[in-house]
């Protein structure tokens, strides 16, 4: 009906309300206050996702390093002015650092904003690199060995530290070589990880891998010879191998067969004799190689096999460091026989001060050779390498063996 108003419930919602207009300042200012905060939104949601946040979020802390004074046990280094960069300084660090197997990581990209510090055990002794630049020349049959421009040998260089003295003198030293290594995979990998670091080991010139495994010796501590194959009284019938050194007529290849045998592998501190019974006793087909040996810094191990055997007296003459090993302790491969040989060496080290063995990587020599490294300390005994051997026996003429 015209004119009449409804009941509140049966009147459409909304239709019998005033309608307020604000004034129109006021929806401008609205409408700019949601657009500012809609701007601000997007700005932070394009900074979370184009901002790259070099520490991924992860919590992080600044600590102030304090410098102290160094203990009364460690000699104070020359105070250096922090911002002075003297390159012969950096030089020196990185050289000590590579001999004290000290691994310094410095700020970069490995290390961002750090310095990493890794520190050997202080009962670990550490070889030398190897091949070190300094003491190769490449030809055609490999890298062989060299003196330094400045005088260094592969014979001071690759050699295996003596490292801390006894707290006590020794009752003796032994040294010990086990050769034929680097053919049988199985006899090699025991000779390395079964023998302690102070056996020198020996390896034929015929395995595979050399370079790889020579490398592995070395980096569980051993110091390493070069087996060099040469004629035996029985050849052909007892042959050493291909590249063999022989006397007679043919002993003018022995330069070109030397030099195939020394391009084998690298780090290795001298070479030994395998077998050789004929060609060690020719001190005329000894010389020549012997001069080529001399002018590469090795050192000459007589392997004590053969007692007619010239090598370790014709290296002497030739001013070449030479050791004989005095007693071959697996003769006879039983293990009563190596116990009893070791025993006599043992007795030889207590009366000369020091003795050298030498053996074949055996099983049987492997494992009596370990269980007897075991009990040298209660007796007084120690191995040395057989580098230090020389030394020991030698002092005048090795003061860089220490």
């Amino acid at each position: 009906m015209a004119g009449t108003s409804l009941p509140e419930l049966d009147r459409p919602l909304g239709q019998d309300r005033a309608v307020r207009h604000g004034k129109p300042w006021t929806r401008w200012l609205s409408l700019a206050l949601s657009g500012a905060v809609g701007c601000a939104a997007l700005a932070v949601i394009a900074i979370l996702l184009f901002r790259r946040d070099p520490d991924g979020g992860e919590p992080m802390a600044t600590a102030a390093i304090e410098i102290r004074q160094p203990s009364r046990e460690i000699a104070a280094a020359p105070a250096v002015e922090p911002n002075v960069r003297d390159p012969r300084s950096q030089s020196t660090a990185r050289q000590l650092e590579t001999e004290s197997g000290v691994t310094v990581v410095r700020p970069g990209a490995d290390a961002p904003g750090a310095i990493v510090i890794t520190i050997p055990d202080s009962g670990e002794v550490k070889l030398a690199p190897a091949p070190d630049n300094r003491l190769v020349e490449r030809s055609r049959f490999g890298l062989l060995p060299k003196v330094a421009s400045d005088g260094a040998t592969p014979m001071q260089v690759y050699a295996r530290p003596l490292g801390p003295a006894p707290e006590t003198k020794p009752a003796g030293r032994i040294a010990l070589l086990v050769g034929g290594l680097g053919i049988s995979q199985n006899g090699t990998a025991d000779a390395i990880t079964q023998l302690p670091g102070a056996v020198s080991l020996a390896f034929a010139p015929y395995g595979v891998e050399l370079e790889r495994v020579v490398q592995r010796a070395r980096g569980d501590g051993h110091e390493v010879f070069l087996q060099v194959p040469m004629e035996p009284f029985d050849y052909p019938d007892n042959d050493p191998g291909p590249h063999t050194l022989l006397s007679g007529p043919k002993a003018a290849e022995n330069l070109d067969r030397l030099h195939w045998v020394l391009g084998r592998f690298t780090g290795y501190v001298g070479i030994v004799n395998f077998l050789g019974g004929r060609l060690t006793a020719d001190e005329n087909a000894l010389s020549p190689v012997l001069r080529e040996i001399a002018g590469r810094g090795l050192m000459v191990v007589d392997d004590g096999s053969s007692s007619r055997s010239q090598l370790a007296s014709a290296a002497a003459r030739a001013q070449i460091p030479t050791l004989k090993v005095d007693r071959v302790i697996d003769m006879v491969t039983r293990a009563d026989a190596i116990d009893q040989q070791l025993q006599r060496l043992e007795t030889q080290a207590r009366e000369q001060g020091v003795a050298i063995g030498a053996a074949s990587a055996l099983p049987v020599s492997i494992e009596r050779i370990a269980r007897w490294a075991k009990s040298l300390e209660a007796k007084g005994l120690v191995i040395v390498p057989v580098s230090a051997a020389h030394g020991l026996r030698n002092p005048s003429t090795t003061g860089s063996l220490k």
